[in-house]
């Protein structure tokens, strides 16, 4: 497993003005939406293309197209879905599935209530998209989901990560696959409730409600 950091001067401003307890809901979610674009554009620096030609008004060039099968953007809902937008922004063709997750709040494991995926992935290059990754539960089952459906290169986008769940994914995936976690910011620690510090405080709430506004 790779970890990338997308450290950016704009992504740390915005990060900081979600994190605020007085940053008001339209504000908030327009943020985790320009976050997202921007770490879209880090997370698919390595999307697999292939050689095209186009006729230009002037001549014919050979430029590079996204390869197909496109590749496949799956929300683990409901928080993900907040992202979902600022994903398709930069990949409108990809297929979209869905992984319906939630976490137990006694023993912090992911319970799974929805799927709709595609029963074989072998040879597409699979977005998973949650906003926290906190103990890594829910990515790690999300991640397990993908590779039994053939998948060999996964990259999970994350808004903010703590080291522990970083450690946890890492484990978890081992060798199996190629996988990569982008995030906009890496956290000090987990508290004993298996939150992130110092994490969103009271926005959290508001970012795993986002779909409902």
């Amino acid at each position: 497993m790779e970890l990338h950091v997308a450290n950016h001067p704009l992504i740390d401003h915005k990060v900081t003005i979600l994190r605020d307890k007085d940053t008001t809901s339209p504000v908030f979610r327009l943020l985790v939406d320009e976050l997202v674009t921007l770490l879209a554009y880090e997370a698919t620096r390595h999307v697999r293309v292939e050689e095209r030609e186009v006729e230009t008004p002037l001549t014919k060039t050979v430029g590079i197209r996204i390869s197909d099968p496109q590749p496949i953007i799956v929300p683990i809902l409901r928080a993900g879905l907040g992202m979902l937008d600022g994903m398709t922004r930069l990949m409108p063709n990809a297929e979209v599935g869905f992984l319906g997750l939630k976490r137990d709040e006694e023993t912090l494991e992911a319970i799974t209530y929805a799927n709709r995926l595609p029963d074989d992935l072998t040879g597409r290059q699979v977005f998973l998209i949650d906003p926290m990754l906190a103990t890594g539960g829910s990515l790690i089952m999300a991640i397990d989901y993908v590779l039994e459906r053939g998948a060999k290169d996964v990259t999970c986008v994350c808004l903010l990560a703590a080291p522990e769940g970083i450690e946890n994914v890492r484990e978890a995936v081992g060798d199996r696959a190629n996988v990569n976690v982008v995030v906009a910011k890496v956290d000090e620690k987990l508290n004993e409730v298996g939150y992130i510090v110092p994490g969103l405080g009271d926005a959290g709430d508001r970012l795993y409600g986002i779909v409902d506004h």
